[in-house]
């Protein structure tokens, strides 16, 4: 009986360590932007992407989602009551992005701590979740979708800049 116990305890911190994640380090930044023709999105002068010839179907559909919404204002809570929303905050615009792009299921209105779950940890070669309590981000396509300007909430927007990234999880979809 004390040996199955030991098996079953030992199973479960196996479990349990495979399912840690990596925190980003102190001083860690998004990945500093690089044009790639075909393969990396650019900002327009309306703050809109463009879309990459060479992108998955579900990239374009992320970056078609995030143009929807691009410019309106941040408003704690936004997005989460409904899809279509006249405001957005972080999470509420990730997740409207992943919904789009049926990378997250329809209906669904996560928090920003829910994310901590979503996908699989680690980048991914065209998006990135970025995650810690409080906040949530992305990365697709090179460039990064967040609701924070200069520290503060400013809603949807695409930009070029990387950004501080230390305590944040990192996560992606396999594929994506």
């Amino acid at each position: 009986m004390k040996q199955l116990f030991l098996i079953i305890c030992a199973a479960c911190l196996a479990l349990v360590s495979c399912q840690q994640q990596q925190q980003v380090g102190a001083g860690a930044r998004t990945p500093k932007y690089v044009y790639r023709p075909g393969y990396t999105a650019t900002v327009q002068s309306n703050g809109k992407a463009t879309i990459p010839a060479k992108a998955p179907k579900r990239v374009k559909r992320i970056i078609a989602a995030g143009n929807k919404i691009v410019g309106l204002p941040y408003r704690r809570g936004g997005g989460h009551g409904k899809h279509y929303d006249s405001a957005y905050d972080c999470s509420g615009s990730v997740a409207f992005v992943l919904r789009e792009a049926g990378m997250l299921k329809r209906g669904s209105h996560p928090v920003s701590g829910s994310f901590f779950r979503w996908g699989r940890k680690g980048a991914g070669d065209w998006v990135t979740v970025y995650v810690k309590n409080g906040h949530v981000f992305l990365t697709v396509a090179g460039l990064r979708f967040d609701t924070t300007g200069s520290g503060r909430g400013v809603g949807p927007r695409w930009y070029t800049a990387s950004r501080p990234c230390s305590g944040f999880y990192v996560r992606h979809v396999p594929g994506y």
